[in-house]
């Protein structure tokens, strides 16, 4: 099943609530939450306390993308604030077997993330317990960068290994999504589409969003 999970980096914080309303009534079914810490990546965005905000905002899961240090420091307390999924990346976790297992202590779907310079093969000893990977088609940090073509070949070689070992994660993308590229990584294999400035960048989101899943479904039926 194709889902479209907005993300809120790219929306108006001062209209929050009323654009991550407009972007699920346009077919959105989970609300990506992305958090930097300046160290991992070179940007800040928001902590546990916004996402306990948006909690309260929404009943969709909440998809908490971790692009930070210690992430075993922070896992509690986002899952404590609402978070439905939490994503850590392979790059950042010195102990990746560890920290996933952490999330799904705390009642939380785990997912493990790679950047577009990290090779599929890094997560061999994890795909067997994580509940989605997240494929970055950008370099992570900041929103509106332009799609890397080389991930939809990573997409692909995670659909193929997952076929093959009859695994259960889910396929998610992040970073590019937009109307000119979510066919090619849909038709790889992924089901999660992270879109934030497809989304939420100019016109309605509702529309937009409703416009993107259109064109991600239409894709997928094509699917080879």
């Amino acid at each position: 099943m194709i889902e479209l999970a907005p993300s809120i980096l790219s929306a108006d914080f001062a209209h929050l609530a009323d654009q991550i309303g407009r972007a699920a009534a346009g077919g959105g079914t989970v609300i990506h939450v992305d958090v930097m810490d300046g160290h991992f990546v070179p940007n800040i965005t928001i902590g546990p306390p916004v996402v306990k905000a948006l909690r309260q905002t929404t009943r969709l899961p909440l998809d908490c993308h971790l692009m930070i240090e210690n992430a075993d420091q922070y896992v509690p307390e986002f899952a404590d604030a609402g978070a439905d999924w939490i994503s850590v990346h392979q790059e950042a976790c010195q102990h990746l077997n560890r920290t996933l297992h952490l999330i799904k202590s705390h009642g939380c779907r785990a997912g493990v993330v790679i950047n577009p310079a990290t090779p599929v093969d890094t997560l061999s000893e994890v795909l067997e317990i994580v509940d989605y990977v997240l494929v970055m088609s950008v370099n992570p940090g900041f929103g509106g960068q332009q799609f890397i073509p080389g991930s939809v070949a990573k997409i692909r070689k995670l659909a193929e290994i997952r076929a093959e070992h009859e695994y259960a994660y889910r396929i998610e993308v992040d970073g590019g999504i937009a109307l000119g590229t979510v066919a090619d990584v849909v038709r790889a294999g992924a089901e999660i589409l992270v879109a934030g400035s497809a989304v939420f960048g100019k016109g309605d989101a509702k529309l937009n969003a409703a416009a993107l899943l259109e064109a991600a479904r239409s894709a997928s039926l094509l699917k080879v």
